[in-house]
């Protein structure tokens, strides 16, 4: 059977899209829910992360009153609910593509941004950590989507860090996959026909010497014994000039 070359996770020559397949990958099933989780934090920040005091008619962080942390978990909430969706349509699409090199930049990219973003949710969740255990005064605050910020900020760190190892895979694999696939196939030395190895010329025969068809060998015409014929010894033309010297006979 054929073998198709492989580079990143699928066929070189494209492959159609399987629907089951695709869903039940793990970096599909952890991608969902890191696409969950920013949704959670950023949905409860909009909606409940935000209070005013009786004697304040402005509106204030419920954490510590420091608007730059709702504003923080907000940002990168929302970036991470537009990549994951951006990297399933990509993961969906990888197969389809032909070219190891359109591949090789999806899995650098998402390499890259699923490892920054484990560090920009483990800031998140330090941050709001941080600052509800400064807040003092929460009569009248919402405790339940201040917690549902910090617990899922830190769900994040774990389904983010999941994505970057898987992505680090593929990408190790894809490399692998290419330099095997443009390397050729490997030598059979099994073969009793095996390639020649000499590189410098164009019509070097094989010499296998463990090939069981060896060529065959012929005796030797050379004539060991003394020549027969011998070369007659070298004698000078005669001069031209005394054939035109007509002598009579003499009576």
């Amino acid at each position: 059977m054929e073998s198709k070359s492989v580079a990143y996770g699928a066929s070189l020559a494209g492959a159609g899209f399987d629907l089951i397949k695709f869903i039940k990958q793990p970096q599909t099933i952890i991608r969902l829910l890191s696409w969950v989780f920013s949704i959670v934090v950023f949905a409860s920040i909009t909606a409940e992360g935000y209070v005013n005091s009786p004697n304040e008619g402005v509106v204030k962080c419920v954490f510590n009153r420091n608007d730059g942390v709702c504003r923080y978990g907000v940002g990168i909430g929302v970036i991470a609910f537009l990549a994951c969706i951006a990297f399933l349509l990509a993961d969906a699409l990888l197969p389809s593509m032909s070219s190891a090199q359109e591949r090789k930049y999806v899995v650098l990219a998402d390499l890259g941004f699923s490892g920054s973003w484990t560090f920009l949710w483990f800031v998140c969740f330090c941050f709001t950590a941080d600052q509800w255990a400064k807040t003092l005064d929460t009569n009248g605050i919402p405790t339940d989507a201040a917690h549902a910020v910090i617990a899922f900020s830190f769900f994040s760190i774990a389904s983010w860090g999941a994505l970057t190892y898987f992505a680090l895979v593929r990408f190790r694999q894809g490399v692998g996959d290419v330099s095997q696939s443009y390397a050729g196939p490997p030598t059979d030395f099994t073969s009793p026909y095996a390639p020649s190895t000499d590189i410098t010329s164009p019509y070097a025969p094989a010499t296998d010497i463990t090939s069981p068809y060896a060529p065959p060998t012929y005796p030797s015409f050379q004539n060991t014994g003394p020549d027969v014929y011998q070369q007659p010894p070298f004698t000078p033309n005669p001069d031209p000039s005394d054939q035109n010297r007509y002598q009579p006979p003499v009576y």
